[in-house]
Order: structure tokens, then sequence, then C-alpha cells
């Protein structure tokens, strides 16, 4: 069997996926601790770091077949705005160079590195490539939006398989139909804390009066910057991030998306466990890769490599 090791794994999609892929997990590891123990909670079978990454000792790393690794994203995507430019998404960006150093030292077969489709403007990632090519590694460049692997979602997302060929692998995804955002979504008016929506900022007002002349008393409202209207429910969920951007509307009611819903948007499973504190729940999942994704590249990696 396939054994695999995941680099800053965060709430453990990239594990989930993995494993449903096939692939036998050993090692995990983050720099976050309550992620490292969620994780271990939910893959107790995998052995587990909390540990920084840029300081780690691979010589400590067991054998295995595949990396995965998601460095920090952040640093790279221009929806930080101001941020963007500061020192800590410096620090940020630098997490990739971890991903070199892990396979510098083990020559593993296949790595897969997952982030933000920006990952690509960074003005280091020609010398990130180069160093990867000097290790011996060909650079397969894949955009993929996760709507079309059987998330109810829109998340544009930059998949690097690295191999240990002449050339780049080519990957063969299935392209599944869409999955609407009301198959995850309880429309009861029971069991939720509901807000008028006269009660929020005039710019929710806005967006909920234009949404409601497109798609009637249901439908979502999604806070993100340059948004002016509402989504219908009816279509995959926008990118779900580390903040909750979105939002239920029925009728003059208002409520944010809960947890298990979005969960489910990134499709963990019913079961997962989550820390009870729900801002860092929601900057896990926001930050997580959707475990069907992570499942549908594993197998074509796997097929093409």
């Amino acid at each position: 069997m396939v054994r695999g090791i995941d680099l800053f794994a965060g709430a453990g999609g990239t594990t989930s996926g993995a494993k449903m892929a096939g692939v036998r997990m050993v090692w995990a590891a983050n720099h976050n601790r309550t992620a490292v123990d969620y994780h271990e909670i939910n893959h107790p079978e995998v052995k587990h770091a909390h540990q920084d990454l840029q300081q780690a000792n691979w010589a400590l790393v067991p054998d295995h077949d595949i990396v995965f690794a998601s460095p920090c994203c952040q640093g790279h995507s221009r929806a930080a705005g101001k941020k963007h430019r500061s020192k800590q998404a410096d620090i940020s960006r630098s997490t990739a160079w971890a991903v070199v150093s892990c396979l510098e030292a083990h020559r593993t077969p296949v790595a897969i590195i997952e982030n933000v489709t920006d990952f690509l403007r960074w003005e280091l990632c020609g010398a990130w490539s180069m160093a990867m090519n000097s290790l011996g590694y060909s650079l397969s460049i894949n955009q993929i939006n996760a709507k079309t692997l059987q998330v109810p979602q829109s998340r544009e997302r930059l998949f690097i398989v690295a191999t240990r060929s002449q050339n780049p692998i080519e990957l063969k995804l299935p392209t599944y139909q869409t999955i609407p955002a009301r198959n995850f979504l309880d429309l009861n008016l029971e069991g939720h804390k509901w807000d008028k929506v006269e009660n929020r900022v005039l710019a929710t007002r806005n967006r909920v009066k234009n949404g409601r002349k497109a798609f009637g008393d249901i439908f979502l409202d999604a806070a993100y910057g340059l948004e002016r209207g509402g989504r219908s429910i009816d279509k995959p969920l926008g990118t779900v991030t580390c903040t909750n951007k979105h939002s239920l509307v029925i009728g003059d009611l208002i409520r944010p998306l809960t947890i298990k819903e979005l969960a489910a948007a990134q499709t963990f499973d019913s079961n997962y466990q989550w820390p009870e504190a729900k801002t860092i729940t929601k900057t896990m999942i926001g930050n997580a890769v959707p475990p069907n994704m992570a499942k549908e590249i594993t197998l074509a990696v796997l097929a093409a490599a």
C-alpha cells in the first residue's frame, strides 16, 4: 500500500481524501497545537508532530511514498489586500520552502502541493520551481475548481504535482455534475438563531434586496467585498473562507451558515470532530482542502505517476 505524509495538515481534509483514495497515511504535522490535537482525534492511526516545519528534523519522518503539502496560503492570496504586502505575508509565503527541504532529505517519488492560484504570482515561485527541478522533479501545474470534483462549493485551487520523471505527468480527472448548496443547507426555521434582515448593516440589506429580486424568498447572502447580490441555493456555495462569509436568507430572516453546514460544504464527514470554539473551527474548515477534492486528485496522480 502507498504510504503518505501530510505537511501543514491542518484540519485533515487532505489526510481524509488520501485515505479514501487508498493511501495509508503514516505521519502528519502542523504548527498549530489545536489543529494537531483534532487531527489526531479524527485520524488516531497516524503519527503526529506539532512543530514548525521550517525547523523540522526530516530524519524523524517515517518512510513514505508520497508527500502531501499545503503551505500557508494567506501570504499569496491577493484577497488579503494590504496584508498581502506585510512582513507576516513574507513569513507565510516562505513556508513553501519546507516542501523543498523535505524532498531534499527523502527524494520521495511523488509530491502534491496545494495552494491558492496566486502562488504562481509569487516573486520567488520561479526560484522555488528551479529548486524542485534541481532535485530531479518535474512539475505538473493544475488549476482546478472543487465544484467539478463532487464538492458543493466553487473553490479554485492550485495543485502542483512533483514527480521524479523526465516530463510532468498529465492528470486525467473526472468531471462530475455540480452539487447545489441546497444539498447541505438546513432550510428549517426551527433550531437556529435568526435575525431580521432589517437589523443588518446597509450593505447587507442592499445585497439581500438584490438577491430577493433574483432568487425569491430563499437564497444565500455572500459578504464578499465586491458582492452586490445574492446567490442561488441551486448552485454550489461560494468559496468557504476562514471567516464565515455566507448567510442563509429565508423571507425577512437571515442567519450565518452553521459549522455543520460549512464542514459539509467542504465535504467533511458528518461525524468529524471539531473544537468547541467556533472561531478556530471556522479557520480550520476554511483553510482545509475538501476531502472529496483530495481524493480525486490523489486517485488521478496515482493512476498517472
